[in-house]
């Protein structure tokens, strides 16, 4: 996946809500830690993966991206917050031997890790292990991409109607 344009995409975004709301000065990392994971826990209830109690489906595929792509403006605000973004990452997606379920349970590992560590090993384990979730949930790398780009101009939206 090329990060850049992501990266430069979400410093705009972070930039312009902390100006918004007097955050400049402010450290942001524990709460967008939190954040990511409210929005993992969003993104398995839409999945309903875990929800061996009910015979509903899982929501709609366009639902459940548009909650995974809230994953990632998170997972990549958090390698701004450590100066990742002006690395060069290379992240090896390869299909998991873990069902959906234990997947969400290795990322909220991963999330645990790095938030202790701040390590660049560990953001990368992270991201990787989301992406590997992607797969599981069946969607290409150009359909999280273009839905980040929607995602992300239907926040700067959110933040001109004082969301």
């Amino acid at each position: 996946m090329e990060l850049k344009k992501l990266f430069e995409m979400q410093k705009a975004l972070d930039a312009h809500i902390e100006e918004k709301h007097g955050l400049e000065k402010e450290d942001l990392f524990d709460r967008k830690v939190l954040a990511l994971l409210v929005e993992i826990g969003e993104l398995a209830n839409e999945t309903r993966c875990f929800k061996f109690w009910s015979v509903k489906p899982s929501s709609s595929k366009e639902v459940v991206l548009e909650e995974f792509v809230d994953g990632i403006h998170f997972i990549l605000s958090l390698g701004i917050e450590c100066g990742f973004d002006q690395e060069t990452l290379n992240l090896n997606t390869v299909q998991s031997s873990r069902n959906v379920t234990e997947q969400f349970l290795a990322i909220y590992e991963s999330i645990s890790h790095f938030q202790k560590s701040k390590a660049l090993e560990n953001y990368l384990k992270l991201f990787e292990s989301y992406l590997m979730l992607s797969i599981l949930l069946g969607f290409a790398e150009d359909e999280i991409v273009k839905a980040y780009f929607e995602k992300n101009e239907v926040n700067y939206q959110r933040q001109q109607n004082n969301y």
